[in-house]
């Protein structure tokens, strides 16, 4: 352990109050116990009884939130579920303190054959995408679909404006970090988050952003919330490191299920050109991207990301909704509007 490291130590279970999560108009927010984790599960009631189960997973310093417009767009096509990963949303740190990309996968494992859901529509977005990436190569008997907006998968080169985010990894950064930005407001922080991960960061509606900063004050409050983060980021930055069997690149080439790839243009996260890399690399894929689009393709441009679903829906499913064509496979690419 580096000098400038601290040792993990698991937070109290006396936390202090903050305030509640946010839960949407037809959202249910609700908490599962499995040994070692305690999970907490955004869900929307399904259209009709019988619609097939997803799950969605979010990316580094996301929650289940961000996949709350697409949630809204598809519950009448499948039974819609988001998961806070340990550490994130209003899920506590995990008991053994372990962010790595393998733990985080394990919890979504644990929580599926918890819950005896799979196989699902299974949905993941940077972090996140890495995560269902393990999950679907590891665990195919779970996985129905898979879908991948802007996966955090490894780049020789990473674009510079993702360097800060890599850099949390670094031990003694966080810390560094925490310190020098003492005097920012939650607004400011939500603003740079946005500007980072939207295309066009005037596409946040007024009220969203406010949303966006309460979460952001609440979260700030949260007395794991830097390590969380710190220790993701470690996780992203081990897992690209990672060679053999055991690298996301060779993990992918192992899933069996139909994937859609969805990457944004303007992505300042992962670079554009990755799209190509992805689709020769998952075995059955499809292609969407959307030129405006940057990091968050679910929550910037969720009608385009749903229309696509739904095409991989028609195929996969019995009776799928059919909708217009919005996707390609994997050879050639698309537009969304």
């Amino acid at each position: 352990m580096s000098s400038t490291e601290l040792p993990y130590v698991p937070a109290s279970n006396v936390l202090p109050k903050v305030a509640p999560v946010r839960v949407a108009d037809g959202e249910r927010l609700r908490s599962v116990e499995l040994p070692g984790i305690t999970l907490k599960i955004r869900s929307r009631p399904p259209a009709r009884e019988g619609l097939p189960p997803a799950l969605y997973v979010h990316g580094l310093g996301g929650s289940s939130q961000n996949w709350s417009l697409l949630m809204q767009l598809l519950d009448a096509d499948v039974d819609c579920e988001a998961i806070d990963l340990p550490g994130f949303g209003d899920s506590p740190p995990p008991d053994d303190g372990d962010y790595s990309i393998n733990g985080h996968a394990r919890a979504v494992v644990r929580y599926l054959d918890a819950a005896g859901r799979g196989p699902v529509h299974l949905f993941g977005n940077s972090l996140g995408g890495a995560v269902t990436t393990r999950v679907a190569a590891v665990r195919p008997d779970l996985v129905r679909t898979l879908t991948l907006v802007s996966p955090a998968l490894p780049e020789l080169l990473i674009q510079r404006s993702a360097v800060p985010t890599a850099l949390l990894g670094v031990p003694g950064v966080v810390p560094l970090f925490s310190r020098l930005t003492t005097g920012w407001t939650a607004e400011q922080r939500v603003r740079g988050v946005v500007t980072l991960c939207y295309g066009d960061p005037g596409q946040v509606t007024p009220d969203g952003f406010s949303n966006a900063v309460q979460e952001m004050e609440r979260r700030l409050q949260l007395p794991y919330f830097w390590d969380a983060m710190a220790r993701s980021a470690r996780g992203i930055v081990n897992a690209y490191t990672l060679g053999g069997q055991h690298g996301l690149w060779r993990q992918a080439e192992r899933v069996l299920a139909p994937t859609l790839l969805v990457y944004g243009g303007r992505d300042q996260l992962v670079r554009h050109r990755m799209a190509h890399k992805a689709a020769r690399s998952f075995r059955d894929a499809r292609l969407l991207t959307i030129p405006d689009a940057g990091h968050v393709a679910m929550m910037e441009y969720p009608k385009a990301v749903a229309t696509a679903f739904r095409d991989l829906l028609s195929e996969t499913e019995p009776g799928g909704a059919a909708s217009g064509t919005a996707t390609e496979r994997a050879d050639t690419t698309s537009t969304g509007d």
